[in-house]
């Protein structure tokens, strides 16, 4: 069975870098939304593994996306990594209370992407 791998994020830049990053990783079905509510519609039907979520979107932000993913049983055991250029701070803790599992920090470099998506692959293998 192929991992699905759902990616938010309201810049078309960043889901094609995240995008052309993963396309190789083996069985991995690579999934986008371009907001909250389209991620939202998109997890429920598709039910990722991983969901890259941006933190700052229009439409539904991050941290309010987080909380309803967390509390719909059908998206609610998925790894949510939020996406931010603020490192630490209130930021952060937000994202944590909302449910988000671990944080990817703007920019980041493909090979920690990589990484991260392959720590991911052995820890839910």
């Amino acid at each position: 069975m192929s991992q699905v791998i759902l990616i938010v994020d309201d810049d078309p830049l960043i889901r094609k870098l995240i995008t052309t990053t993963l396309q190789d990783v083996a069985g991995s079905d690579l999934l986008e939304a371009a907001d909250g509510v389209q991620a939202i519609e998109t997890a429920v039907e598709a039910r990722p593994h991983i969901i890259f979520l941006d933190y700052d979107m229009p439409r539904l932000n991050g941290i309010e996306t987080c909380r309803r993913l967390r509390s719909d049983p059908a998206t609610a055991g998925a790894t949510i990594v939020m996406l931010t250029a603020m490192a630490d701070g209130p930021a952060k803790d937000r994202a944590s209370d909302a449910g988000a599992d671990l944080f990817l920090t703007k920019p980041f470099s493909p090979l920690r992407l990589l990484r991260l998506v392959d720590e991911l692959g052995a820890a839910s293998g």
